[in-house]
């Protein structure tokens, strides 16, 4: 297929079908309008005459004048591109062995699905103020929101009945964000119950105290301090820490990186592709554990085999 034709058709899909964002969508125009004119100068417009040669050629072009967190966006851009064409076109993907990553990225420590379950069980929901810490941290792991954007949630921003959530986010950014079925109920339990009891004067805030104040980010912070300590988990837990947790989980659950960029609320997608090394170097440690285990018990057993 002709590159520009490709190019536009991509674009469109990821407008209609995909139902992208405009930013998402100008991101990923700016980056292939540069892989596209950089091909066609080297006398490549085809889709079909694309070589893996030449996307590397690119990225090392690129990275004399741009930072490693670009190139880790501008090649997702391109391994995008190319693997809608093989899926579309049933053409070959020949970006499928590039790997861009950025430099001296630290992996975000982030807690598991068990430690998280002691996490929201430790709370005795009978008691209101109890009631309300777990729901501020439920919130926070269930849809992946700064502390800042929980703390200031408000009663417009959250239907419960179509379980999304209007986040208001850096640089006064909206996004959608859903939230989990399962919780749904346990929501509208606060809002109904607990808030209502906690209300003494007019506020639209979704989250307030019992005194019926604004809850603050410090106090959240506070809390989790506190529970560290309370269920003995040897990692510090912090209120973005559960954000991690949540984009984590959810790319270990088969979710798109571009789907959970949104739904953090990421501007630059590199940053949200930090959490594919977190999954990698899980499964080379679950790897690593593997072959130990099997080590140990081959010299268990030859131990037992020559004490005979």
């Amino acid at each position: 297929m002709n590159l520009e034709e490709a190019y536009h058709q991509y674009l469109m899909h990821l407008r209609i079908n995909e139902g992208k964002s405009e930013r998402t969508i100008q991101s990923y125009e700016r980056d292939l309008k540069q892989y596209i004119a950089y091909l066609q100068m080297n006398h490549i417009h085809d889709t079909k005459d694309v070589k893996l040669q030449d996307i590397q050629n690119f990225i090392v072009e690129q990275s004399k004048t741009k930072a490693s967190s670009s190139m880790v966006r501008m090649s997702a851009s391109i391994r995008s591109f190319h693997q809608d064409l093989a899926f579309m076109f049933d053409e070959e993907d020949p970006s499928k062995n590039i790997e861009v990553y950025k430099n001296s990225a630290r992996l975000p420590v982030f807690c598991t699905i068990e430690e998280i379950n002691r996490l929201m069980d430790s709370f005795d929901d009978h008691i209101p103020e109890q009631y309300l810490d777990h729901a501020i941290l439920q919130m926070i792991y269930d849809c992946g929101l700064r502390v800042s954007e929980a703390v200031t949630l408000t009663m417009n921003r959250v239907d419960l009945d179509s379980r999304k959530l209007r986040v208001l986010g850096k640089g006064d950014k909206e996004r959608i964000v859903p939230i989990p079925s399962h919780s749904i109920s346990f929501y509208k339990e606060y809002r109904d119950v607990i808030r209502t009891n906690f209300l003494k004067n007019k506020t639209n805030l979704f989250f307030i105290t019992n005194k019926g104040k604004k809850v603050t980010s410090k106090h959240v912070e506070v809390l989790l301090q506190k529970k560290c300590i309370e269920l003995d988990f040897h990692k510090h837990i912090t209120p973005h820490k559960l954000r991690h947790s949540y984009a984590t989980h959810m790319l270990q659950g088969g979710a798109d990186l571009r789907s959970i960029q949104e739904m953090l609320g990421h501007s630059d997608i590199s940053t949200t592709e930090i959490y594919t090394h977190v999954t990698n170097k899980q499964m080379f440690d679950a790897y690593e554990k593997f072959h130990s285990d099997i080590l140990n018990e081959k010299l268990s057993f030859n131990g037992k085999k020559s004490a005979k």
